[in-house]
């Protein structure tokens, strides 16, 4: 056992030469990784999202197969492997892509302990990467600042820090204010992905006018430039992010290493035997279109049979699941692309159909209107919120608040719904009264098929919506879901017989 014991200690003792040979010991860089680490916690926040289809993607990632691993195989390599990667990876990019035990550990957490995260990672890649290359391209700024989405949200456009910065880019609300997203009762443009990527790139080009080196505005853009001003003010005038690492906050002394190992990971997937998950959507099956009247995501959904949970995830900007009307501005819709030519062809029937009430809308037709409160003697934020109809954290946040202390005087700024009353409000819902003599003319239509059980039935065919159905039809589409039986999600197969009304 002694000699056992004794040949351990000499392995052990030999191991840890050779480490300290490497010259990783002697960084003067301790790994860091929180307990509660925000970047891991973002990863997670990929449980909740149901953008992803079965089986294996056709990824824009090297073929794995090319190294033969095994489906199950989660491979590792040695710190020399590590290093000589990043080296040819730091030679042609303007960030200094360093390796250190920090590094490794954030390259474990997304090649090892999280990979299926990452493999939805990969996924949403696809449909977010496209417009970040575009935009950083515009701006003239680095692509691998793409990346740094990665470390602030895992590409989840909806992810909330504890904090309270939102979105792909993770603004808190004042810096989104300052370049110009809005926040509302109705909309968050910090998870518009159009707008807060714009934002991102006017962001890191100020902070790089502020320090003029990449590693620093990584750093800014995590705690904010002022502390990076008084991390060199601490460290003695230093200039550059390792040198300033042990005076920043704990969390951005891991953020630059997380922002390497990411690059690291997104180009080596390959060799780790990371494959890509299969979207709903990718970059190319989605395109925008501007709304001209309230709409709700409900009514979308109906209208063009596309599944309500993906109205809601590709537009993340609307947070009461409604597109509200602006007075001076129209509003963005984004569909999948099979969708836009069949809104835009039938766009003024659509808005129509809603009007005279065939799809009702959850909420009303209204407009968002800014109003100022004045703070009187004896309210508070929760008598305030009450009035308005809205939240304390919602005053809080519009107005930049820390505490529920507001004093009389104080100009508080609120967001209500008011009813649109102008000569182009919505028509009052009509309601639809069609005689049994119509329903039998209509009944010789070759869409539609026999009397039996004395119901009216239309035959799906392909292409068919629950819209074009109740428009041919002169019924409704809450009228052919009662019929029959139709839960929120459905989805319609050519030859199905749906009931449409009663003889």
């Amino acid at each position: 056992m002694q000699k056992i014991n004794r040949s351990l200690g000499i392995l052990f003792f030999t191991l840890c030469l050779a480490w300290l040979s490497s010259g990783h010991a002697q960084t003067g860089i301790d790994p860091i990784l929180l307990k509660d680490d925000p970047i891991a916690a973002a990863l997670d926040s990929l449980n909740k999202l149901n953008m992803f289809e079965k089986g294996i993607a056709k990824s824009p990632y090297p073929k794995n197969s090319k190294y033969h691993f095994p489906s199950d195989s989660i491979p590792r390599y040695d710190d020399l492997i590590y290093e000589a990667r990043l080296s040819k990876l730091n030679a042609v990019s303007p960030f200094d892509l360093e390796y250190n035990p920090t590094v490794k550990l954030y390259i474990d957490m997304y090649a090892v302990r999280k990979r299926s995260l990452v493999s939805k990672m990969m996924a949403l890649s696809q449909l977010y990467f496209p417009l970040f290359e575009q935009t950083l391209d515009k701006y003239n700024l680095p692509l691998e600042l793409k990346y740094l989405a990665i470390c602030e949200s895992a590409l989840n456009p909806t992810a909330k820090s504890r904090s309270g910065a939102m979105g792909l880019w993770q603004f808190m609300y004042p810096t989104g204010k300052m370049f110009g997203l809005r926040v509302t009762s109705y909309m968050d443009e910090r998870c518009d992905p159009y707008k807060s990527t714009t934002a991102a790139c006017e962001y890191f080009q100020y902070l790089y006018g502020l320090f003029g080196d990449w590693q620093m505005v990584l750093a800014a853009y995590n705690c904010g430039p002022g502390n990076v001003m008084k991390a060199i003010r601490r460290s003695g005038g230093k200039k550059s992010y390792w040198e300033i690492r042990p005076f920043l906050p704990k969390e951005t002394q891991g953020y630059v290493p997380a922002f390497i190992a990411v690059n690291y990971v997104m180009n080596h997937t390959a060799e780790h035997n990371l494959t890509a998950a299969i979207p709903k959507k990718s970059f190319l099956m989605v395109d925008t279109v501007k709304i001209k009247r309230q709409i709700s995501f409900e009514q979308i959904s109906a209208i063009l049979n596309v599944p309500l949970e993906d109205v809601q995830y590709l537009n993340p900007t609307y947070r009461k699941n409604t597109i509200p009307a602006l007075e001076d501005e129209q509003l963005t819709l984004t569909l999948p692309s099979d969708k836009i030519g069949l809104f835009i062809a039938n766009e003024d029937s659509i808005y129509s159909f809603i009007s005279k009430g065939l799809i009702k809308s959850a909420t009303a037709q209204t407009q968002e209107v800014r109003k100022t409160h004045t703070v009187k003697k004896g309210e508070y934020l929760t008598s305030i919120a009450k009035k308005y109809s809205c939240t304390t954290s919602e005053i809080k946040t519009w107005n930049n608040l820390k505490s529920n202390n507001v004093v009389p005087g104080k100009k508080l700024i609120v967001y209500v719904r008011e009813p649109i009353t102008t000569a182009t409000a919505i028509e009052k819902p009509a309601q639809q009264v069609a005689s049994k003599e119509n329903l039998i003319a209509e009944n010789k239509s070759k869409n539609e098929t026999t009397n039996e059980g004395g119901y009216k039935y239309h035959t799906v065919k392909k292409g068919d919506s629950l819209y074009k159905i109740a428009q041919s039809n002169k019924t409704t589409i809450d009228e052919i879901k009662r019929l029959n039986n139709m839960k929120i999600k459905y989805s319609l197969m050519p030859g199905q017989k749906l009931k449409v009304g009663v003889l």
